[in-house]
């Protein structure tokens, strides 16, 4: 009888991997246990995997499973897995076979009530996965998987575009300083960041796609995963003390990787993300207010080496401005902390002053 784990041993050497080989060829067991695991590896990816007959039936899910019924996402059917791998998570080292660092993303059970060669019906119950999910054979050895239950009450799609909001300019701080927080007017190229399935999607002002662009802010969407989020910020040039947006007119599209990484040498940069537009499935621009924005973004702790979250100061005006005037900055950007997000629209509720 074919043993069903030969192809997973043939792929890993056990003196080399933390992984479970077992030696012994798999037992049938009747339980129905899931793990996603999340996987970091050259590219990452949702490892699902499924109890069945005394093996973990496993797909490779690039994108994570869908959120909502609007898409379908990828599911790469790879070897079967032994029932010790239900607990796994650790490095499998550089070089072998699957080699990056494995978390468990969630466990749980499932019910099936289709399993067939080319399509199999689950429905998870799982501590942050639950539903009834499709995964299905398309033109050759291509899966796909489709969430079949309806979203959360209050989910929306991400949005594909978003126009920025814009200033109005100004002289001279507003009289009800209180009511206004203040932000550091970096004089950067204005970028929106959508953040999905540990992926990265940079448009500029314009509605321009600049990813390849920026190589080194790709990692955010890593970082992140598995959230879902859309950024509001700016990319800026240090070169030396202060900003030079000129360097980053300069940046021309890189035409290859290695141009790419050229690029990136030649200019380092910080994504300065100074708002949050869309965050798992729901809106914060028009119902939640600049101030709650902020607070909801400085939880999400960003900090990577090209991407953080800039400082905002509610009231005292004077003191930002003294602080722009001090590192060189050409003024602040004032922002009333009742305003919504106004997309593409230049408002009285936002104004840049000059130092």
């Amino acid at each position: 009888m074919t043993d069903r784990l030969d192809e997973y041993r043939r792929k890993r050497d056990a003196r080399r991997t933390p992984e479970p080989v077992p030696r012994t060829g798999p037992v049938a067991t009747t339980t129905r246990r899931f793990v996603i695991q999340q996987h970091h590896a050259r590219s990452l990816h949702w490892d699902v995997r499924l109890e069945r007959d005394g093996v973990l039936v496993s797909f490779a899910v690039p994108r994570g499973l869908p959120r909502d019924q609007a898409r379908n996402h990828l599911a790469k059917h790879t070897e079967d897995h032994p029932l010790e791998y239900l607990g796994f998570a650790g490095e499998i080292p550089a070089g072998e076979y699957g080699g990056g660092r494995m978390t468990i993303f969630d466990q749980g059970t499932y019910e099936a009530d289709k399993w067939r060669d080319d399509e199999i019906g689950v429905t998870f119950h799982g501590d942050r996965t639950n539903g009834r999910y499709v995964f299905f054979q398309t033109d050759g050895p291509d899966w796909m998987v489709r969430r079949m239950d309806p979203s959360e009450p209050g989910w929306e799609p991400m949005p594909e575009a978003v126009a920025p909001m814009l200033t109005t300019p100004f002289t001279g701080l507003p009289p009800d300083d209180a009511d206004w927080g203040y932000e550091m007017a970096w004089g950067g190229r204005r970028v929106l960041a959508y953040v999905s399935g540990g992926r990265l999607r940079l448009t500029d002002g314009g509605g321009t796609d600049v990813t390849r662009w920026f190589p080194e802010i790709r990692p955010i969407g890593p970082a992140l995963a598995p959230m879902e989020a859309v950024l509001d910020g700016e990319i800026v040039a240090f070169a030396g003390p202060r900003p030079d947006p000129g360097l980053l007119a300069r940046r021309e599209a890189p035409k290859d990787a290695a141009a790419a990484k050229r690029a990136a040498e030649r200019t380092p940069v910080q994504f300065l993300v100074y708002d949050l537009l869309w965050l798992e499935g729901h809106s914060t621009m028009e119902l939640v207010r600049y101030a709650e924005r902020r607070e909801l973004l400085e939880g999400l702790a960003l900090a990577g080496p090209h991407w953080q979250t800039p400082p905002f100061f509610a009231g005292g005006g004077g003191f930002a401005l003294d602080a722009a005037r001090a590192q060189g900055l050409p003024g602040v950007v004032a922002k009333r902390l009742d305003s919504p997000y106004l997309p593409g629209r230049a408002s009285r509720l936002w104004r840049s002053i000059g130092v």
